[in-house]
């Protein structure tokens, strides 16, 4: 019966539909053969179906931007084939990931091609840098000096693009990369040197694995991180706790169990110590911040982002990591000679120095037990007094206490100090700490380091933290003062020009070309030969982007002239990092941003003259840099970039 009803409602559809579809194909033919009343030579408008059927009219595509858009594919082509030669696999699989991350829009099908090309290169070229590590390794050890391993894994580069774009290649990634990974794990497991320089940072299999996890975070892709994760959070690292603080931003609820997890776990490792509770207060107390104490009383910050104040955590969980902490930190030292702890007396002691805020506020039971074990542990020290005000203790717990005078708590240690040697030591270390603040006291405290070459590293450490300082507040006098002024190097004070600039283009064009101008003076006096040069000469051009394109296109000239004499020179690795180092303590500072790249000056002069972009692309003797460029060139047709985009970061 209902067959019988089928066909006599289908064929009612199509009546109903017929004439409008007659309708449009006899437009379409009336169109096609011209009109009486049209205008001669002007082209006949293109209309679909569904737009005839509403009487709606689409303009003639520009054949201009057609052509840009042809040319941008075609420069995109050229740079995937131009890759096969490529004998740099790192390269090769960078450049073919980011090419089909570019075409993805347009071509889909050559994308995924593309990405699966650029992970054949990436493990290739991950299994040689591999070899490379490990025969490098072998090599120093045999020196006696031990490294630490690792190095940059292209694979989760190029899965970070791919996820992007294609959820189920990307798994399919994910499954030989875990599968590699868990041979690689196993390897570390049978490695008898896994205590390397830095053994609170995970194994190099498992930093792999939560370096893709954190990537896969920070893209939005919580459940997919945590999946990846998971295998690997049952040990305190640096690693492992920096992915379950920006899990909790994500997913707090998530972050908490695992952290509850482990907990129990440590509480029964009979090998944890200090530093393992000193890591454990990272995820609870201060996240992003992660300090080790040597057995020496040195110390060891990592940070991975800025200082937010604690977590709001449960007041069960909080009290779960008190007594985690508690049992471990009480646990009886075995005697010098048979001590394996990480952190030995000394570094225990400072440990629970830095605690003892904490235990003062939530357990103040636990406190005064601890307190007695930290006067017996001092008795057996030769500095006892060495954590007063030291910046390692304090930093992240106590940072921006309006009754803590840290002037005077150094003056205290002063007074208790030996030698000039210790003397210089706390200052230097008030100094930075004063510095990271935005403090200009800190300056006036590097100046009274007696010894000469402490004393000028230190002032340029604390120049470049109050540079930066000033740029994260839009200060545009207090970048140029310090610019002018500061113990920089060129690039350093190239860049804070820059920044200047990029404050001051949107009010005073006038201004910002003045420091602009400054800032190529401060870079022309860096060595022909060092790619600083070039990526000094870089940003400059960028700036003169967004106020004088004249300038720009003949600073971008320049800088290429630049790259092509620094072999060095890869057009993207925009960032600065400055460095101090004393006996005591080891601080670690970066400012980043994408003018150093070329892949922001190309797109901006892409929009100006496209042909004469890709013909100056083209110049770069490098690959890597004429890669990205050529990118860059073909990514301001195919993706233009919205109006208002900032790239600088502080």
């Amino acid at each position: 019966m209902f067959r019988n009803l089928r066909l006599p409602l289908v064929g009612l559809l199509l009546l109903l539909l017929l004439p409008p579809l007659m309708l449009v194909h006899a437009q379409a033919g009336k169109e096609t053969q011209g009109s009486k009343d049209q205008p001669k030579g002007q082209k006949n408008p293109i209309v679909s179906k569904d737009q005839a059927l509403k009487g709606a009219k689409v303009a003639d595509p520009d054949p201009a931007a057609l052509e840009r858009r042809n040319t941008a594919v075609s420069l995109l082509t050229s740079l995937a084939d131009d890759a096969r030669s490529f004998r740099d696999q790192k390269l090769r699989a960078r450049v073919l990931a980011r090419t089909g991350d570019a075409l993805w829009t347009t071509e889909s099908e050559r994308s995924r091609d593309l990405f699966r090309r650029a992970w054949d290169a990436a493990e290739s070229g991950d299994a040689e840098a591999a070899r490379l590590a490990a025969e490098d390794a072998r090599r120093q050890q045999q020196q006696g000096v031990m490294i630490r391993r690792g190095a940059r894994d292209m694979r989760t580069e190029v899965l970070r693009i791919v996820a992007k774009r294609d959820r189920k290649l990307a798994e399919e990634f994910l499954a030989r990369l875990e599968e590699a990974t868990d041979r690689e794990a196993k390897d570390a497991v049978a490695d008898d040197n896994r205590r390397h320089a830095d053994q609170w940072s995970a194994p190099a299999a498992q930093a792999k694995r939560l370096a893709l996890a954190r990537a896969l975070l920070q893209d939005g892709d919580v459940e997919r991180a945590m999946q990846f994760a998971a295998p690997v959070l049952g040990q305190v690292n640096k690693d492992t706790i920096f992915f379950l603080s920006e899990l909790r931003q994500k997913n707090a609820a998530a972050a908490d169990a695992v952290f509850a997890s482990l907990l129990g776990r440590t509480a029964a490792d009979a090998t944890a110590d200090a530093n393992t509770v000193s890591g454990l207060s990272s995820y609870a107390f201060t996240p992003l911040l992660y300090i080790t104490f040597s057995t020496d009383g040195g110390s060891n910050a990592n940070q991975a982002g800025p200082l937010s104040g604690p977590p709001d955590l449960s007041a069960a969980l909080r009290t779960a990591f008190f007594k985690t902490a508690s049992g471990i930190l009480m646990r009886p030292l075995a005697p010098p000679d048979q001590d394996t702890t990480t952190s030995g007396r000394f570094g225990k002691f400072m440990v629970i120095k830095r605690l003892m805020p904490l235990y003062e506020q939530y357990e103040p039971e636990q406190a005064a037990l601890l307190r007695t074990h930290l006067t017996a542990l001092a008795s057996g020290l030769p500095e006892p007094d060495i954590a007063e005000g030291n910046r390692a203790v304090d930093r992240g717990i106590v940072p921006d206490n309006p009754d803590m005078d840290s002037l005077k708590t150094m003056q205290n240690r002063l007074d208790h100090a030996r030698t000039s040697e210790d003397r210089d030591a706390i200052y230097t270390d008030m100094a930075a700490s004063l510095a990271a603040k935005g403090d200009p006291q800190g300056r006036e405290l590097a100046g009274k380091i007696e010894d000469s070459v402490l004393r000028n590293k230190t002032l340029a450490y604390v120049d470049f933290e109050l540079l930066r300082d000033a740029f994260q507040k839009k200060d545009i006098a207090g970048l140029v003062r310090i610019a002018r002024t500061g113990e920089l190097t060129h690039i350093q004070r190239a860049w804070g020009y820059v920044q200047a600039a990029r404050l001051a283009s949107d009010k005073d064009a006038a201004r910002a070309v003045d420091y602009l101008q400054e800032a190529a003076v401060a870079t022309r006096r860096i060595d022909g030969s060092d790619p600083d040069r070039a990526r000094g000469l870089v940003a400059v051009a960028s700036g003169f982007a967004r106020t004088d394109r004249v300038r720009a296109w003949e600073v971008v000239s320049e800088a290429i002239k630049a790259a092509n004499g620094a072999p060095g020179f890869t057009g993207d690795d925009g960032s600065l990092t400055a460095r101090l180092q004393t006996k005591n303590m080891t601080v670690a500072t970066n400012a980043s941003t994408d003018d150093f790249n070329v892949a922001g000056v190309f797109q901006s002069l892409a929009n100006d003259d496209l042909y004469r972009s890709v013909e100056l692309a083209k110049t770069f003797s490098a690959e890597t840099a004429r890669a990205n460029a050529i990118i860059a060139t073909a990514r301001a047709v195919l993706e233009p970039e919205k109006p208002g985009t900032v790239t600088g970061k502080p």
